[in-house]
């Protein structure tokens, strides 16, 4: 992994994105998504108030654990959209992010990874 994954400060930032808006739930586990229908939410979904412009909030997958912090999240490229966007996944188990990695990555115009939390400060990220 490279230092960048596992900067503490930049997990430091995304939880304080989360840890101070509300959830707002757009769909709970098993509803079908608004434009592919036989794809089923694997968990529910939603968005952080307060985050970006209204219809670019920040998007959230919240699973079935208890919710701290920000454990991981995906990174997608979408072809059709021209776009990257960035959903955070909160409580997720390990089998939890798979089910979301893999509808995520269902359809042929977008494409998407997951990035797991570091513990590691790198040298370059140490101020005095």
């Amino acid at each position: 992994m490279s230092e960048y994954e596992n900067n503490a400060y930049f997990w430091q930032k995304a939880d304080t994105l989360y840890l101070s808006s509300k959830i707002n739930l757009t769909k709970k586990k098993g509803e079908p998504h608004t434009t592919y229908k036989n794809l089923k939410y694997p968990v529910d979904f939603g968005f952080l108030s307060e985050t970006g412009s209204e219809g670019n909030e920040i998007e959230v997958f919240i699973g079935s654990k208890v919710v701290y912090s920000v454990d991981s999240m995906l990174i997608g490229a979408d072809i059709l959209e021209k776009s990257i966007t960035v959903k955070l996944l909160l409580g997720c188990t390990p089998e939890e992010e798979y089910a979301i990695l893999d509808f995520m990555n269902k359809t042929e115009f977008q494409k998407t990874v997951l990035l797991h939390r570091g513990k590691d400060i790198p040298n370059w990220a140490i101020t005095d």
